[in-house]
Parts: C-alpha cells; sequence; structure tokens
C-alpha cells in the first residue's frame, strides 16, 4: 500500500489502534512491518515481521491473502538472517572461526543462527539436578574404551553366531499386562527393533552371556551402571532394514548410554538432540539419553550395535549409592519389582 504523507499517516495510526487492541494481530503485525520498511526502518520492521511470524496460526487457517503475507514475511525474515550470519561469521573470522578449536562454540553459532535448536535432560522417572547438559561425550573421557574397542572383531564373531539360532531377538520394547500401551505401534513390541540381552534389568541372563565369554571379558572394566531390578543392561540392539525408532528419552539422567557398532551397512543414523552421526564399525561413542534421541536405519540390511549402560562420570561415590539406596527404597514401598525399559 502506498499514498500521499496523509494517507501514510492515517493508516499508520489504524494499525497501531489495532495493535493496541490486540497485539498479536497478525495483519496489523505486518502492515506495521510494511510501513517500518518504507520508512527505512528495517530493523524495526524485521520484529514486527518476526512477531506476526510467532504468534500466527498454522496457514492453513488463514485466508489467502494474510498467508500469503506471512510466506513474504517468512522469506524476509531469511535473507535477513542469512545476511546477519554472513556478516557476523566474517567478523569473527580473525579469530580462526574455522579452524575446528572449538566443536562447542561452533554448535553455539549454529543455536543463535537458529540451526539448531536447544535440547535438555528430560528423563521419563528420575532426574538428577546440577548434571552437565552434554548430548555425545568426548571419547577420550573414557579411556577404558580402548580395550571395548580392541574386542569388536571377537564380538562380532559371537554376535554372528547368535544371529543364526532363530527367536534369539526379543522386540527391544515389550507390553506389560497391566501397564499402559503409550509408546505405539513404532516401538512396542516391534520386531524390527530387537535385543538379545546378556544382562537385564540389573540380572545376568546366564544362559545369553555363556554363547558371549569375549563380550563379556570385554566389558569386565567397564563402570556399568548398578541399580537394583534395573541397572545394567547389556545387549545386542538389532535394527531391520528401513526402520526408524522414532525420538524418545530415556528413564533416569544418572547414566550414559553405550554403543559399539558391530555391523553397520551404510545409511544408518543416530541423533541425540541437535547432533546426528552415523555408526563406524568398531569405533564407540557414550551418550546421554536422557536427551531427546532417535535412530534410522535407511538401509537395507541389518545393523547391529552392543550396547550398555555406565555411571556418568560426574556422579561421586556417595552419589551413586545414595541413587540406589533410593531405589531400592521404592520398591520396598511399592512391594513389587520395578518394571523397567532401558
Amino acid at each position: 500500500m502506498s499514498g500521499s504523507p496523509g494517507d501514510e499517516r492515517a493508516q499508520a495510526a489504524a494499525i497501531d489502534r489495532a495493535l493496541a487492541q490486540d497485539p498479536r494481530n497478525v495483519r496489523a503485525l505486518i502492515q506495521k512491518a510494511d510501513l517500518l520498511q518504507r520508512a527505512g526502518d528495517a530493523k524495526a520492521a524485521l520484529s514486527h515481521y518476526q512477531a506476526a511470524l510467532r504468534v500466527a496460526p498454522p496457514p492453513e487457517r488463514l485466508p489467502a491473502d494474510l498467508a500469503r503475507d506471512l510466506a513474504r514475511a517468512s522469506s524476509i525474515c531469511r535473507q535477513a538472517a542469512e545476511r546477519y550470519e554472513q556478516s557476523l561469521r566474517a567478523r569473527l573470522g580473525h579469530v580462526g572461526l574455522d579452524d575446528g578449536a572449538s566443536g562447542r562454540f561452533a554448535q553455539s553459532l549454529d543455536i543463535l543462527f537458529g540451526r539448531r535448536r536447544i535440547y535438555h535432560q528430560e528423563p521419563r522417572q528420575y532426574y538428577f539436578p546440577g548434571l552437565p547438559q552434554v548430548q555425545f561425550y568426548p571419547r577420550e573421557a573414557f579411556p577404558w574404551l580402548d580395550a571395548v574397542e580392541a574386542a569388536t572383531d571377537g564380538i562380532r564373531e559371537e554376535l554372528r553366531q547368535v544371529l543364526q539360532a532363530e527367536g534369539a531377538f526379543q522386540p527391544y520394547v515389550q507390553s506389560r499386562p497391566g501397564k499402559p500401551r503409550i509408546y505405539g505401534a513404532a516401538m512396542l513390541d516391534n520386531p524390527n527393533w530387537g535385543a538379545f540381552y546378556l544382562w537385564k534389568d540389573g540380572a545376568l541372563v546366564a544362559e545369553n552371556a555363556e554363547r558371549c565369554p569375549r563380550t563379556m571379558a570385554a566389558l569386565e572394566g567397564v563402570p556399568l551402571n548398578e541399580l537394583p531390578n534395573r541397572s545394567p543392561s547389556v545387549l545386542f540392539s538389532l535394527l531391520k532394514p528401513r526402520t526408524r525408532i522414532p525420538p524418545h528419552n530415556g528413564l533416569v539422567n544418572t547414566r550414559l548410554i553405550c554403543h559399539l557398532p558391530l555391523i553397520v551397512p551404510p545409511g544408518c543414523r543416530f541423533r541425540v538432540g541437535n547432533e546426528t552421526r552415523q555408526w563406524v564399525e568398531g569405533k564407540a561413542w557414550v551418550f546421554d539419553d536422557s536427551i531427546d534421541h532417535e535412530a534410522w536405519n535407511d538401509s537395507d540390511e541389518t545393523r547391529v550395535i552392543l550396547l550398555f549402560e555406565i555411571w556418568r562420570p560426574e556422579l561421586t561415590m556417595k552419589e551413586r549409592e545414595l541413587v540406589r539406596a533410593m531405589f531400592a527404597a521404592i520398591d520396598a514401598e511399592s512391594g513389587q519389582k520395578a518394571t523397567w525399559e532401558i
């Protein structure tokens, strides 16, 4: 819209009245932004376009003309964000922004520019405060992983023997009598996501462990998480072709999960929070499963990893003792053995 200066002033006054009555008026916010843009105040215009995008309902619930205006506002904001990012990165060039000196700082910029969202620990059952928010832990923090990785070939050989036995793997998440079926078909009782347990819910699965002596020996130096009736769990985790594990969070944040990839065809990915990686056979990683995570096998072959739980290294021995005692007290109070899923 354009016209004489008087028309512009009248239009601006009408828009201001509309926003005074309803600050979330999407049409008025865009009209205000357009006026500011024409007046040369790009910064103020951008703030109004952004506000309109924040408060707008889905496009399918809007009149066609307003949906088009919102798409235009989105394009303006995106272009402004790209210019801002390019300018800021250029100003940071003198400090070696691209030399890989700090992956955390690089992630902070991705968050600043809206390329990544922020994820926090959100365990489904028990939250221990004050622990660092780390998605994938640095590999060097766990020197005992060297021995686990060195045993990869022997572990894989035992896995292949297990795979030949029909019915060895059971669905990773199984329904339980009297419990709500909250996970949905993608996870619950799904044979495409299978498990073969060596330890389960804090108890050794003797028959399975006897079939995998080299795997058990490789874990002797691992600080496995120990909770009565709950942990550790140690298992081969199988993901069949063209299968996705949907986003979910683990039960507690007092543990970390380790993966040792054993059979990994191309096209297998794993996301924790805002970071996605590809498994590499024989290369272990450690992550916090209380942060939102998911997995994909987009290949035509089966993917299998060795999965096990460890204590978070930030917890003192006394804190671990207290956590164990708390869960034992919970079981004593309920008078029932815990029902637990890893």
